[in-house]
């Protein structure tokens, strides 16, 4: 693990992405003191959800628009 400040890593941020890329983890310090870390993904980082992930899990209903509307207007009328 190296430690650069901040100078230091804005101008050579691409080697370090290199760097942390290949494994290495690199401290980026402000007058000294430690503020971030630069560490490589790893492989197993998992991507988020995706919408739609359920897809063909289950159907709709073909009268799902007007699924208990006799109820529900019976409701509204207070029959």
């Amino acid at each position: 693990m190296s430690t650069l400040n901040i100078h230091e890593a804005k101008t050579h941020l691409s080697r370090l992405v290199d760097r942390a890329a290949a494994g290495e983890t690199v401290v980026i310090a402000k007058a000294g003191k430690p503020m971030a870390k630069l560490v490589p993904l790893s492989a197993t980082d998992a991507p988020a959800p995706r919408i739609g992930f359920l897809a063909g899990a289950f159907s709709v209903p073909e009268d799902f628009d007007t699924m208990g509307g006799a109820e529900i207007a019976r409701q509204f009328d207070g029959a």
